[in-house]
């Protein structure tokens, strides 16, 4: 009874972060029912919510911090396989989601959209915390049982707040959609599961390798499980043909909300994938860090497909967007895109450039959002016809923007192009040429669309007198605070990749 107290006060010490998170919904959700408001002062209790939410990612971060140099398993039972890996692979892809939500709680407070549903800011930032629990376990998770509670804590929530606003049907329709396809997307994926329990006996990945080595796996049945379970993956990390919730939800959602899911669920989506596929069908690792996988599905030639599909629809489906959120939305499958490139080469090098490109895709497209938030929050508008000559009436905004864009094609010296020549070095290390060409060739007709809003900024006269867009002190300081990563980044990255080399081995590769 006493050694089994030990394990259980053990692995408690080993999701201190998710446990930090938890403490603070629990503050949240107190503050926002149990304390009343001072008279006289209509919803001061509200006033504390976004700073309670700061300090409880300050302390998640603390303890996220740590596990950078753990290689364990949580597991109440002793020195077994668990259910939770902790180890800096999943911490890197924590502070990710850290680092984004850090941002989303400091844009809420500016955000006119929020600001408008004062008397529900309990529910905002409760869901957001809810998303952050689920976000956190889900880059850890190495159960399949696991993995689908933490994928479903965070698309109930996300759903929810899709629609938070209500100030419109877009609002609405957003929301609607995303539980339709995410509901669809789930089913897919719990039948897969079931599958893949009915032929191994076991839903945790490691006990699932072991299965496939030990005895025969019918390949076909085990492959079609395979494909159902990265439905509901795919769906979070907007891939083809998995995407078409992206455009409509990133469109009606609150513009937080559309950062948001931009960059931490999806950052969750690509940590989920890589563990599942590396540790479920892993056979060897060489010397050259190439990944060698078990012979029950040809992986490779599925993900240069889905990735090649990924990024050339998002990239030509931008052409036509006129709306800045619908334009981001169909970069954000782009880039997803590009991103699956990484996993195609199988490769610890492929996984290096994942990270390092999730590290400065975070700050160029939280960026990107936050101009076109301020903006909107001036002009009522995201609408790109309206952003003609807004680039002299808003020095700093249009500055800022114009590096965000050129980040997210990918040119120098900003660190965007940082992010894309790892992917391409990995590329070209495994001798996939063509696949490399193809991914230059996207990245070449993404040009067209970003610039599209600069011509718009800089180079369209406008048709009515503009007003002057100044942001306030604070603001600015947070635009600066992503500005600098993207520039600096771009031109001194080696720290970067050292922490990329190091949060590259899963527990037990």
């Amino acid at each position: 009874m006493e050694t089994s107290l030990n394990y259980i006060i053990e692995s408690l010490g080993l999701i201190k972060p998710e446990i930090a998170i938890s403490i603070a919904i629990v503050l949240l959700a107190a503050v926002d029912l149990v304390i009343p408001t001072k008279p006289g002062q209509v919803g001061s209790n509200k006033k504390l919510l976004p700073y309670i939410s700061l300090a409880g990612l300050i302390f998640a971060a603390y303890y996220t911090i740590e596990q950078f140099g753990i290689n364990v398993f949580a597991s109440p039972v002793g020195n077994g396989i668990g259910m939770i890996s902790v180890d800096a692979f999943g911490a890197f892809f924590k502070s990710i989601v850290l680092l984004a939500s850090f941002f989303i709680i400091i844009f809420s407070i500016s955000s006119e959209e929020i600001k408008k549903t004062f008397d529900r800011h309990g529910e905002y930032y409760t869901l957001i915390f809810g998303m952050i629990l689920g976000m956190f376990v889900m880059v850890s998770a190495a159960d399949l049982i696991l993995i689908y509670i933490s994928l479903e804590l965070v698309s109930l929530s996300s759903y929810v707040l899709a629609g938070f606003t209500k100030q419109s049907l877009r609002n609405s329709e957003a929301s609607l959609k995303y539980v339709i396809y995410g509901g669809v997307s789930s089913g897919i994926m719990l039948f897969g599961i079931s599958i893949i329990y009915g032929i191994t006996g076991s839903t945790n990945l490691y006990e699932i390798n072991s299965a496939i080595v030990g005895s025969q796996i019918p390949g076909l049945t085990f492959a079609l499980a395979a494909i159902l379970v990265f439905t509901g993956i795919g769906f979070k990390i907007s891939a083809a043909p998995f995407h078409f919730w992206t455009p409509d939800v990133y469109e009606g959602a609150p513009i937080t909300i559309t950062a948001y899911l931009s960059v931490a669920s999806k950052a969750a989506g690509f940590a989920l994938l890589i563990r599942f596929i590396k540790v479920t069908f892993i056979q060897s690792v060489s010397t050259d860090g190439y990944w060698h996988l078990l012979n029950v599905f040809d992986w490779k030639t599925f993900f240069i497909i889905i990735s090649i599909l990924t990024m050339t629809l998002g990239n030509f489906a931008a052409l036509w967007q006129d709306n800045m959120k619908r334009l981001l939305a169909y970069s954000s499958i782009a880039h997803a895109g590009y991103l699956l490139l990484g996993i195609t080469v199988l490769s610890n090098q492929g996984l290096i450039a994942i990270i390092i490109y999730f590290a400065v895709y975070a700050f160029m497209n939280l960026g990107a959002f936050f101009v076109v938030m301020l903006i909107a929050n001036k002009i009522g508008s995201e609408e790109l016809d309206d952003y003609k000559g807004l680039g002299y009436s808003m020095p700093l905004l249009g500055v800022s923007l114009a590096i965000f864009l050129v980040s997210l094609i990918g040119l120098p010296p900003t660190a965007g192009f940082i992010g894309k020549l790892y992917i391409f070095i990995a590329l070209v290390d495994a001798k996939m040429i063509a696949v490399a060409v193809i991914a230059l060739l996207n990245t070449v007709v993404s040009l067209y669309y970003y610039i599209r809003v600069l011509k718009n900024l800089y180079l369209v006269k406008p048709e009515k007198e503009l007003p002057t867009i100044t942001p306030s002190f604070a603001n600015s300081i947070i635009l600066i605070l992503l500005l600098a990563p993207v520039i600096i980044l771009g031109i001194y990255f080696t720290p970067l990749v050292d922490l990329a080399k190091s949060s590259v081995v899963l527990l037990g590769f």
